[in-house]
C-alpha cells in the first residue's frame, strides 16, 4: 500500500524525477559507444578488452533486471530506485576518474547493477502512481518517449562531448543529474512498503536466474567472436538453459518463490514480452549497423550520426507524448502496436536500399523518420499490454521482467546482425568485392534481418496479444478477444 500519497500536481513531477533518472541511465547505454575510439587510444586498450566497456555493463544490466524488479516488489520500488540510483552515480564518477582498463571495466560493472536497480521498478511506479486509464497513458507515454529516444539522444550528446571535451565527461555528466534525481525523488516520489523479504526470500532461486541471465547474455555478446555454432557458444548457452529450467523447477516448488510463474498465465504479459524481444533485436541491431554505415562508408563524424538520428527522437517525442494517450484509448493498445510495428518495418525495408555514395535527404530520412514513427506509438503501447496483468504487489516484477526482455533482445539481436553481417562482408571481399561495396551489402542483409524480426514481432502481435479495455469504473482492465 502507499503511505502519503502525494497530490495530482505531485504525481506528474514525481514522474519527471523517475523518467530523469531513467533518461541518464538510457543513455549511458548509447553514450559510451560514441567514446570508444577515444577510450581505446587513452587507456591503451587491447582489441578484445576494449568490448569489455560494454559488455560488463550489460552483463550486470541484463543479469540483475529481474531480481531488481522482484525486490523492489518486497522491500518498496522507492528503496530500490534511491539505491540503484545512489550505486550508478557513484559507478559514474569511478569511471570518469578510471586511470586503467581494469578500472573502467570494473566500474562499468557496478554501474550496471545499479542501472538495473534503478530501471526495473520504474515502469511499475508509473503504473501504480497512476492508476486511472487515461493518467496511465499519458505518464506510460512520456516514459516511453525517455526509453525509446534516449538512445538517439545518447548518440548526439555522445559525439558532442567527446568531439568538444573528452571522454570522462561522458560519465560525469551523470554527477549532477543523479545527484538532482535522488533528492527530488526522496521528496516527491511515493513511498510503498512492500510485501517483505519472507515472500520472496528464496535465495537458492536468485543465485540461479542471477547466474542463468548473466551466463546467457554473455554467452550471447561472445557469440560473434566465437561464432553461434561454435563449441564454446555451444557449451555456455546449454549451462545458461540448464540454470534457467532449475530456476523454474525452483520457483515451482519453492514455499516463497522469488518470481510466482501465474505472471506467465496473463497472455499479454507473455505474449508483449516476446513481440519486446523480437522488436528490440531487429530495432537495436539496425540502429547500430545503421551507426557503422554512416561512419565506415558515408564517413559521417560522430556529430553528424547523432544528429542524422534527431528525426528518431522527434518523431519518438510526438508521438509517444502527444498524440499516443488519445491514439491508444480511441483505437486500443493492440491496434496501435502493430500499426507502430508496420511503420518500423517500412523504414527497416527503405534501409536495406542504402547505397554505397548515399546521401542524407533521399536515403536515411525516409528511412529513420518511419522508424521514429514506429517507435512512438509502438513503446507506450507495449508497455501499457506487458504491464496489464501484473497485480499492485508484482508491479516491480513485471517491470524487471519487460526491461529483460528487451536487453536480452537488443543483445541477441546485435550479435546476432553483427556476426551476419561481418561474416557476408568477408566472404565477398575475398571475392574480389571493394571494401565500401562488401560493407554496404553487408548492412543489407543485416537490415534485412531486423525487418523479418520486426515481422516476427508483427504476428505475435496479431495473434498472440488480446486489447486491453476499460470497464465502466475507469479503473480495472479488462482483457478482450
Amino acid at each position: 500500500m502507499t503511505s502519503g500519497g502525494p497530490k495530482t500536481d505531485s504525481r506528474w513531477l514525481a514522474l519527471i524525477v523517475l523518467c530523469a533518472g531513467m533518461l541518464m541511465i538510457v543513455l549511458d547505454q548509447t553514450i559510451v559507444n560514441v567514446a570508444l575510439p577515444a577510450i581505446e587510444e587513452d587507456l591503451k586498450f587491447g582489441q578484445a578488452g576494449l568490448a569489455w566497456v560494454v559488455n560488463a555493463y550489460l552483463i550486470a544490466y541484463g543479469g540483475l533486471l529481474l531480481l531488481a524488479g522482484r525486490l523492489g516488489d518486497l522491500i518498496g520500488h522507492k528503496k530500490v530506485f534511491l539505491i540503484g540510483l545512489g550505486v550508478f552515480t557513484v559507478a559514474s564518477l569511478l569511471c570518469g576518474v578510471s586511470f586503467s582498463s581494469e578500472m573502467l571495466i570494473i566500474a562499468r560493472f557496478v554501474q550496471g547493477a545499479g542501472g538495473a536497480l534503478a530501471t526495473s521498478v520504474t515502469l511499475g511506479m508509473v503504473v501504480t502512481m497512476f492508476p486511472k486509464p487515461d493518467e496511465q497513458r499519458r505518464a506510460i507515454g512520456i516514459f516511453s518517449f525517455v526509453a525509446a529516444a534516449g538512445a538517439s539522444i545518447g548518440l548526439l550528446l555522445g559525439g558532442v562531448l567527446t568531439d568538444t571535451m573528452s571522454w570522462h565527461w561522458i560519465f560525469f555528466v551523470n554527477l549532477p543529474i543523479g545527484i538532482v534525481a535522488a533528492i527530488a525523488a526522496v521528496r516527491l516520489v511515493p513511498s510503498s512498503e512492500g510485501l517483505g523479504l519472507r515472500e520472496g526470500a528464496d535465495v537458492l532461486g536468485a543465485l540461479l536466474i542471477v547466474a542463468a541471465v548473466m551466463l546467457g547474455v554473455y554467452t550471447i555478446v561472445k557469440a560473434e567472436h566465437y561464432g553461434f555454432g561454435s563449441v564454446q557458444t555451444l557449451g555456455l548457452g546449454a549451462v545458461a538453459l540448464a540454470l534457467l529450467v532449475g530456476f523454474v523447477v525452483r520457483q515451482r516448488t519453492a514455499a516463497k518463490p522469488l518470481l510466482p510463474l501465474r505472471v506467465f498465465r496473463s497472455r499479454n504479459v507473455t505474449g508483449a514480452n516476446l513481440v519486446q524481444i523480437s522488436m528490440v533485436a531487429g530495432m537495436f541491431g539496425l540502429f547500430f549497423l545503421g551507426t557503422l554505415y554512416m561512419q565506415l562508408v558515408l564517413a559521417y563524424s560522430p556529430l553528424e550520426i547523432g544528429l542524422a538520428f534527431m528525426p528518431v527522437a522527434g518523431a519518438i517525442a510526438v508521438f509517444s507524448v502527444s498524440l499516443s494517450a488519445r491514439l491508444n484509448s480511441r483505437f486500443g493498445e493492440r491496434n496501435m502496436l502493430i500499426v507502430g510495428l508496420l511503420f518500423m518495418l517500412a523504414g527497416m525495408i527503405v534501409f536495406t536500399q542504402v547505397p554505397v555514395d548515399g546521401s542524407y535527404l533521399p536515403d536515411i530520412l525516409p528511412a529513420v523518420a518511419p522508424l521514429g514513427i514506429g517507435l512512438g506509438l509502438s513503446f507506450p503501447a507495449l508497455m501499457t499490454l506487458a504491464m496489464s496483468g501484473a497485480s499492485h504487489d508484482e508491479a516491480g516484477l513485471a517491470s524487471g521482467l519487460v526491461n529483460t526482455t528487451a536487453q536480452v533482445g537488443g543483445a541477441l539481436g546485435l550479435a546476432v546482425l553483427a556476426t551476419t553481417s561481418t561474416a557476408y562482408t568477408s566472404s565477398l571481399v575475398a571475392s574480389g568485392v571493394g571494401r565500401l561495396e562488401a560493407l554496404t551489402s553487408g548492412f543489407h542483409l543485416a537490415f534485412w534481418i531486423s525487418a523479418g524480426l520486426v515481422a516476427v514481432a508483427l504476428g505475435l502481435a496479431v495473434f498472440v496479444l488480446r486489447q486491453v479495455t476499460v470497464s465502466r469504473d475507469e479503473s480495472q482492465p479488462v482483457l478482450v478477444h
